[in-house]
């Protein structure tokens, strides 16, 4: 097989939080594909934004490897850092609190290309024009401010600042949540022909399942700074295998009365305490003595298909 673009490695992320500290990612391991979009889907607190976030190396890790395109990035320093960096963009959350209002499109975009020296100042123009043809915007969008412009296409200028630098990899942190149903269509259609054209890969973060279905080729199902469950998008649908990812299910509405499977709606609260045991287990309507005592690793449960549960 292809060597990967992206190969994570029993990745850690801690952060203090007063005398404790808090295990956001705890362990996680994963590789994403050239030309592939892995979805990493769960509740609002398991560590999804910082996983990526730790991935672009914006949030430093405590243990593990990053490995991009056959090179340990894990711990590199600034200046040998630089060329990946390039390489590896992020499409943010908030298509507004990304953006500098002080700045114009054109000086968000071209800052970029300054900072990485790609090319003179004939050629940046010629890449600026282009990327923003290419994401939809009209062409006098280079010389306003983002205020001026609607959620929608503030989304498209967010992209246009990942795309600009020809990246391999984008981290995708919920980019379409805030948007209108519409207007996530719109995007997510574009985000679908940038991959064909361009051969990108995305690491797209969501909670959206609905989105995941119709985006990924492979989802991951985290829980609690750990990956639970992960398979192809089709088969995650068609035979979800840990409770938890059942419950997900069971919690999207739909028209349909047979889609939640018989799945119970999840009951309880995340918690902090991850000193022994599967860690869904206060919530899991089938958690068993054992449960309690022994951590489920991540085992095989059919060809791809992988679920960290005694009993999946």
């Amino acid at each position: 097989m292809a060597e990967p673009l992206l190969s994570v490695r029993d990745l850690h992320t801690r952060y203090a939080v007063g005398k404790q500290v808090l295990r956001a990612v705890d362990g996680v391991s994963f590789e994403v594909g050239r030309g592939e979009t892995v979805g990493l889907v769960g509740e609002s607190g398991c560590g999804k934004s910082t996983l990526g976030k730790t991935v672009l190396r914006l949030v430093p890790s405590a243990e593990g490897a990053i490995v991009l395109d056959g090179a340990d990035i894990t711990r590199l320093g600034d200046s040998a850092m630089a060329e990946h960096r390039r390489r590896m963009q992020m499409i943010f959350q908030d298509p507004f609190g990304s953006l500098n209002p002080r700045q114009t499109i054109r000086t968000v975009l071209d800052t970029a290309l300054k900072v990485h020296r790609q090319g003179n100042r004939a050629e940046r123009e010629r890449r600026m024009a282009e990327i923003v043809e290419r994401v939809g915007l009209p062409a006098d969008a280079l010389d306003r401010y983002p205020h001026e412009f609607s959620g929608g296409q503030r989304q498209r200028i967010g992209i246009a600042r990942a795309l600009v630098l020809r990246p391999a990899l984008i981290v995708c942190d919920e980019p379409v949540s805030a948007l209108d149903v519409s207007i996530q269509a719109q995007i997510l259609n574009l985000l679908v022909d940038l991959k064909r054209d361009l051969g990108l890969s995305y690491l797209f973060i969501s909670h959206d399942l609905s989105v995941v279905r119709y985006f990924a080729d492979r989802v991951l199902v985290m829980y609690l700074g750990r990956i639970v469950e992960s398979a192809s998008h089709a088969t995650l649908w068609r035979d979800p295998r840990h409770p938890y990812t059942k419950a997900l299910f069971a919690a999207v509405p739909s028209t349909d009365p047979t889609h939640k499977r018989g799945a119970p709606p999840i009951k309880g609260e995340l918690t902090t305490d991850l000193s022994s045991g599967c860690r869904f287990y206060s919530r899991c309507p089938a958690a068993t003595d054992r449960c309690r005592s022994e951590e489920p690793l991540l085992r095989s449960v059919g060809e791809g298909h992988h679920a960290a549960c005694h009993f999946a």
